[in-house]
């Protein structure tokens, strides 16, 4: 009992930090209605951003993180004017097909510019793990994990109460449901295209520093985004809490599916557990658990 609550406790704690990263699809979808298929190479692009202002400038952590987020948004914001301010109106298909675009040139930017190597990501965050007590099982818990976890909540409310209450949230839904109505009652689709990937670019920034110090930084960090995909489809694309559920879902799935089977498998469990419930999800519930479902006439 007590080793099933240790997994499942990590399984929960990696779970919200897998809904961070969730959080960048949904706010590309919320806006476009097209996955943004670049997302993890956001993550890896943030991650070797504040790794060099460390270790490289010497920047103190709280200026790296702020000037992170501030270049993460600025990406976001050159992205959609540059790349996507031209497919407005196009096909969904053309704007997905030009983030795989960009996840192949930000991939290979990484290591151009800051080289191959894995680079740590220090933070100020001890690692040595503490006894907890839950429900009367005591379960060691990564300190680490706990502050990253907390901050991954404390995001995934401030973005979900954006779209559920605030004026500008409830226009970027409207644009995603139609960009041609949205322009025809008045609604800067433009406008809400760039927030969208500016906060995207925020989203990128906390988990490129978040997964980079438990990781490391380098271009596999990318695959976090492809590690996340089997969350947006479990919970919903267009769902925040959906996000939220779904990581907290394949946190927990994976945790005990690799404690459980990894000792008889020789390993990799977690690696390919996410993608079989994906799969179970879309023959069960297509649109997800909190994603808003379609019907067409025809």
């Amino acid at each position: 009992m007590d080793f099933f609550a240790l997994l499942v406790v990590n399984g929960l704690l990696v779970g919200t930090l897998y809904s961070l990263i969730a959080l960048g699809f949904v706010l590309i979808y919320k806006a476009t209605a097209a996955i943004n298929f670049a997302q993890g190479e956001l993550v890896m692009i943030a991650g070797f951003f504040v790794a060099a202002l460390i270790q490289l400038y010497r920047a103190p952590l709280a200026a790296a993180v702020a000037i992170t987020v501030l270049a993460m948004m600025l990406l976001g914001f050159g992205v959609e004017r540059a790349m996507l301010r031209p497919l407005i109106g196009r096909p969904v298909i053309a704007v997905i097909m030009a983030t795989i675009g960009l996840a192949a040139i930000l991939k290979g930017m990484g290591p151009l510019l800051w080289g191959a190597e894995t680079k740590n990501l220090p933070l100020p965050i001890p690692d040595a793990p503490f006894l907890v007590n839950v429900l009367d099982v005591v379960v060691l818990v990564s300190p680490i994990q706990l502050v990253a976890a907390g901050v991954s909540l404390a995001f995934l409310a401030v973005f979900g109460y954006f779209f559920l209450r605030s004026r500008m949230g409830i226009a970027m839904r409207a644009v995603a449901d139609s960009q041609q109505v949205a322009m025809a009652v008045g609604i800067n689709v433009e406008r809400y295209f760039a927030v969208a990937w500016a906060m995207a670019g925020v989203v990128s920034a906390l988990g490129g520093i978040i997964w980079g110090n438990l990781l490391g930084v380098d271009v596999h960090l990318a695959l976090v985004g492809l590690k996340v995909f089997p969350v947006v489809i479990l919970g919903g694309l267009d769902s925040v809490p959906g996000a939220v559920l779904g990581g907290l879902i394949v946190g927990v799935v994976e945790g005990v599916a690799a404690g459980y089977i990894d000792p008889y498998v020789g390993g990799g469990t977690k690696d390919f557990v996410p993608y079989l419930l994906m799969i179970l999800a879309l023959m069960v519930r297509p649109y997800g658990i909190f994603g808003k479902e379609i019907i067409e006439r025809v």
